[in-house]
């Protein structure tokens, strides 16, 4: 669901894949349509891969989507993008009472509320079929795992390697005959 959906480093909002050059990608603003050339050098981030810190593991970032849109009855974000510091804080308590106070931080948080808001204007947050695609990938999983019956190990024939034998070479002698003579 997220793993289409791409956050790039010094530019707001989020963008979808176009297409793949050799030193480039070119992604489409979901905001605005505008498409943009995005080289290797800049950081990219699926938000399938983004997950937010909590005093005990990682929440992915598609779970704390769900909690958002459990709260908000699956309308927009109630918290905007001009609230204050502590009403944000606030709000994410009500979302992910465990969130790492230490490692996530306000920008980060109004980064998520504001991700949330876009991909719920676009209608790109559809949770039942996320438990419909994490079915069939767990479903595929299983039968991608051949049946492997264990054998008795053999032991492993030691082998001793032998050291290269080191030899000593002469370097040539250099004598006065054979150097070249500067012209005079």
């Amino acid at each position: 669901m997220l793993n289409d959906i791409l956050a790039v480093s010094g530019q707001s909002g989020l963008f979808k894949l176009i297409a793949k050059n050799s030193n480039s990608i070119i992604v489409e603003s979901l905001e605005t349509g505008k498409r943009i050339p995005v080289y290797q050098t800049t950081k990219v981030s699926t938000l399938g891969d983004i997950a937010i810190f909590t005093t005990e593991t990682e929440v992915p970032l598609v779970d704390v989507f769900e909690k958002i849109s459990k709260i908000e009855n699956k309308a927009a974000c109630s918290v905007g993008k001009n609230a204050s510091n502590d009403e944000v804080k606030e709000y994410f308590e009500d979302i992910l009472p465990n969130y790492d106070k230490e490692r996530v931080y306000v920008s980060d948080m109004k980064k998520v509320l504001s991700w949330y808001t876009i991909l719920q204007s676009k209608d790109m947050l559809d949770f039942e079929k996320k438990e419909e695609e994490t079915a069939a990938t767990e479903g595929a999983e299983q039968a991608a795992k051949p049946e492997v019956k264990a054998k008795p190990a053999a032991k492993p024939k030691q082998t001793v390697a032998k050291a290269p034998k080191m030899t000593k070479t002469a370097a040539p002698k250099v004598t006065q005959k054979s150097m070249p003579r500067k012209a005079q």
